[in-house]
């Protein structure tokens, strides 16, 4: 039998894994009478935990966001895991997150078992990240799209293209997508009447939120990765490469990043096709795959494999001689 304040923790973990408890469930996971378990509600919210009552069928206890923050309980994976991201986030791509997550890193290592302690430092001494190189987002900026996201309302920014030119863009905002690289809101815009992405680090200032508007139908069936995966892989690019790879399509979507190309099975399986926009680095990137494969589109690229198929004889032809 658990004593009052092991019960009490015990309670309180169990309430934070789910949104809403039977009370009937609640009270056989702690092997009380229900009526101990009502007493037990009473002295959480005495704590400043807000737990909600609710009677009827579907009556039970749902743990509710309050006016301040409370304790929270995390088992020995989950400290783990906040801990990684946790140090992950000070050196991460979102800009003005850095400190705030140290702070909350320090906090949550000095409230650590020995045990766990001694795996955090384990990773700390082996993992050693590169200093990051490309945009910073802002998480003030990234904080005002997810919110505008969650609460469906119109949002305005100005907005830098890749050229360097600004313009003031009005958007109803669907998702926020990261690829591992760069953070992508997918938005319609409402001037331009359709979807688009927006690379958030091209965002200038703080963007404005506005009214409510009514959700659409999403684009590529509410898949917003995918939808951005082919955004940023083959719509900005005034060629289009479509290749046949002679391996299977699950070898190949996990070594091409979305980011880089979208890679799509063929019927027999053993194939896939990959689409992506043509670029002076493809011809390299295909031969880096090591797997033999047929140009369907466009000529010009079939032009540049034989060129640098040339080139590499002759470099070959030399280094022989």
């Amino acid at each position: 039998m658990l004593t009052s304040s092991s019960r009490l923790l015990r309670l309180l973990s169990l309430l934070q894994t789910r949104s809403h408890w039977m009370g009937q469930d609640l009270a056989e996971r702690l092997e009380v009478h229900p009526r101990t378990l009502r007493r037990d509600i009473d002295r959480l919210r005495q704590l400043g935990y807000p737990v909600e009552a609710s009677s009827g069928v579907a009556g039970g206890y749902a743990f509710r966001a309050g006016q301040a923050l409370p304790p929270l309980l995390l088992d020995d994976g989950e400290a783990l895991a906040v801990s990684i991201a946790l140090r992950t986030a000070t050196a991460g791509a979102v800009g003005g997150i850095e400190e705030p997550a140290l702070r909350a890193l320090v906090k949550l290592e000095q409230a650590m078992p020995a045990r766990l302690r001694q795996q955090v430092d384990a990773l700390r001494s082996t993992i050693q990240p590169l200093d990051r190189v490309g945009p910073v987002v802002e998480v003030s900026v990234l904080a005002a799209l997810a919110s505008a996201c969650r609460d469906q309302l119109r949002t305005e920014f100005h907005y830098e293209d890749g050229k360097g030119r600004s313009a003031q863009r009005s958007v109803e905002p669907q998702g926020v997508v990261h690829t591992g690289q760069r953070w992508y809101l997918v938005a319609w815009d409402r001037t331009r009447g359709d979807w688009r992405t927006f690379r958030i680090d091209r965002i200038v200032g703080t963007p404005q939120l506005g009214a409510h508007f009514a959700p659409r139908a999403s684009p590529d069936g509410g898949d917003l990765k995918a939808y951005v995966a082919r955004s940023i892989s083959v719509a900005p690019h005034a060629e289009i490469a479509r290749v046949v790879l002679h391996a299977p399509h699950a070898e190949m979507s996990r070594r091409i990043p979305p980011s880089a190309a979208v890679v799509q099975p063929l019927e027999e399986g053993r194939r896939c096709v990959m689409e992506c926009g043509v670029s002076d680095s493809l011809v390299y990137w295909l031969m880096a795959l090591d797997v033999e494969f047929e140009v369907l589109a466009p000529a010009s690229l079939a032009d540049r494999l034989r060129v640098a198929g040339e080139r590499a004889l002759r470099c070959a032809g030399a280094a022989g001689s």
